[in-house]
């Protein structure tokens, strides 16, 4: 064998060796670029010579296949998803609440509002009534005192009407019998007593007259003297015609009876 081949043989190993350690370092790359930050790896180069042995280089073993965790990765975002999911439900249940609770309160206070305004409404009507009462009460009170004070006014008024026309009646009376005593006395001294006159005469005379006093007709009522005496007391009452006229007019009675008791 010549020099020559003698230099091929090792310039082949050591390129092969160089092709193998190169694919490696692809290999290694290729794989940390997938799983894992690249590592800068140091890279040994070797001269062969024509008389050196060639020693394989050492191949870092590549790092331990790293374990699937998508599935858990899935399941833990399914997880919180769920989670959140639950959450946000929460929240729109707490708002839900919340609202209903806030309604139900402003109902509440709507309706204590109402109610006190009811009961503020019934406090004035009953002391709307409770003044009404008492303005009708001193209303009766009132027509009471005033029907009192009249009938006590009419009372008085009808004990002065009443003393008024006593006291003229009795005036009345007392012309009255002034004026039938003024009538008895003329025809008492018109008269002439017959011959059969008894003692005690009584006679009713019924005399009718004119405003001026002129006898117009006489009769005689009850009498307890015989025709004569009768005769005489009627020839008496138109010999004293006209009678006497009284002092107050209002005593003046056309028809007039009087009773004719001559004395003795």
């Amino acid at each position: 064998m010549t020099r020559d081949s003698h230099n091929v043989v090792p310039f082949t190993m050591a390129l092969f060796l160089h092709v193998i350690v190169f694919g490696s370092l692809i290999f290694v790359i290729d794989f940390r670029d997938r799983t894992m930050p690249a590592v800068p790896m140091a890279l040994t180069a070797t001269l062969v010579t024509d008389n050196a042995v060639v020693v394989p280089p050492k191949v870092e073993e590549p790092p331990p296949p790293q374990p699937d965790t998508s599935e858990q990765d899935r399941i833990r975002a399914e997880e919180q998803k769920r989670l959140e999911d639950a959450r946000i439900e929460q929240d729109r249940l707490n708002r839900i609440k919340q609202a209903e609770e806030d309604a139900a309160a402003e109902r509440r206070r709507q309706a204590e509002a109402e109610q006190r305004r009811k009961d503020e409404e019934a406090r004035k009507e009953r002391e709307r009534q409770e003044a009404e009462r008492r303005r009708q009460e001193q209303i009766e009170r009132q027509r009471l005192e005033n029907e009192r004070l009249r009938a006590e006014a009419e009372a008085a008024r009808q004990a002065e009407l009443d003393a008024e026309s006593n006291r003229l009646a009795a005036m009345q009376a007392d012309a009255k019998a002034a004026y039938v005593y003024a009538i008895q006395q003329r025809i008492q001294s018109r008269w002439v007593r017959p011959p059969t006159a008894i003692d005690g005469i009584e006679c009713i005379v019924n005399i009718r007259q004119l405003p001026g006093g002129e006898v117009v007709s006489v009769s005689i009522g009850r009498c307890n003297g015989d025709a004569a005496v009768r005769g005489s007391i009627e020839r008496a009452v138109y010999q004293a015609s006209p009678l006497p006229v009284p002092a107050d007019p209002s005593v003046f009675d056309r028809d007039i009876q009087l009773e004719f008791r001559p004395r003795d």
